[in-house]
């Protein structure tokens, strides 16, 4: 059996799993898949803005707010199908990164993080402000209603309901959204931002506008995160300001940083990092769950300090075969390793 048969047969499998899993378990861990799905999709939109570009963000949490409300205005105020919310959405939050990100422009690294930090802070009191609570609900939030599935049937003994609906529904937004992520890191654009990452002054250099990369990233990032934030309303059918703390905003970057930098599928080992392992330390210890997070979160660092796929990545190329015989590590500008064969006078 070849290679690619492998990657075929690996890909038939996650697709049947995706397919039956739902019906495998209840309601409850079904909704907790959706919010993986949900949290995967936004810790890629902030990973696009800190992994690829280099801009640090503390104030992802105020995107995906602004998402979650834009979402339930549409659908309990002005009547939109949930479906139709996700690119209004999306677009809204584009507009109001690349508003944001253009006057942080002249700031960078931790300089960056905390006027976004006020950002996460702003936000949630914004959405208690009198002037608003006609739209938000205020401090009571916008109750919503779940979409119903456009139809019915029974397998494996459980019901194709609301949750299992919107978890394929979810499933398939995820997959739009890390394949446009794809395309688009993975060509011109994606070497522009790594190069503005890398090297800012080469970059310039080279002709790439700066100013305007830097804001379209951060408008970008901003509408990957405010897509997750209108799914996030929908699979919990609720918003209140309280909900998007500056905690979301760090969970965020702890899903960015666990995963791993500048990976595309390490949003989902963040995402499930996220969402599984709080519970797990409330199961360890009732008196001090946040105290059991903080520990693993720091053996984590230690153990994986690139992330869960900087390690994977580094596995695989130790495995790979000749990559014992491969030059490691040759610096720019030094001297490239030569075969010792081609070193040898020819007889």
């Amino acid at each position: 059996m070849t290679s690619r048969a492998w990657v075929w047969a690996g890909w038939a499998l996650l697709v049947v799993a995706l397919a039956v899993v739902p019906f495998l378990i209840k309601n409850y861990r079904v909704f907790q898949l959706n919010l993986v799905l949900v949290y995967a999709i936004a810790i890629l939109g902030l990973n696009i803005l800190t992994g690829y570009n280099g801009q640090f963000s503390l104030g992802h949490g105020a995107f995906y707010a602004v998402g979650a409300y834009g979402a339930a205005i549409l659908m309990d105020r002005f009547g939109l199908p949930y479906w139709a919310t996700l690119p209004l959405s999306g677009a809204v939050c584009f507009v109001f990164g690349f508003l944001v990100g253009f006057p942080a422009l002249r700031l960078t690294g931790h300089y960056l993080a905390v006027a976004t930090l006020a950002l996460a802070l702003a936000v949630p009191q914004l959405l208690k402000y009198k002037l608003f609570e006609h739209y938000t609900g205020g401090v009571q939030g916008i109750v919503l209603v779940k979409p119903d599935p456009p139809f019915t049937f029974r397998f494996l003994g459980q019901p194709f309901n609301a949750d299992r609906w919107l978890f394929y529904f979810t499933l398939a937004v995820t997959v739009l959204m890390f394949v446009l992520a794809w395309n688009l890191l993975r060509g011109r654009v994606g070497r522009a931002l790594i190069a503005i990452r890398d090297h800012p002054i080469a970059a310039a250099t080279m002709g790439i506008n700066l100013p305007l990369f830097k804001s379209i990233t951060f408008g970008v990032s901003a509408a990957f995160t405010g897509v997750a934030g209108a799914l996030g309303a929908i699979a919990i059918a609720f918003v209140s300001p309280d909900s998007f703390t500056l905690t979301l905003s760090i969970f965020l970057l702890v899903g960015v940083v666990v995963g791993g930098l500048a990976s595309i599928p390490g949003a989902f080992v963040g995402a499930a990092f996220i969402q599984y392992v709080p519970n797990i330390a409330d199961e360890l210890s009732k008196s001090a769950p946040q105290a059991i997070y903080g520990v693993l979160l720091i053996l984590l660092m230690y153990l994986m300090p690139t992330g869960v796929m900087g390690l994977v990545r580094k596995l695989w190329a130790r495995w790979q075969p000749g990559a014992a015989r491969s030059p490691v590590n040759v610096q720019p500008g030094g001297p490239v390793p030569v075969p010792p064969d081609l070193t040898k006078e020819s007889t």
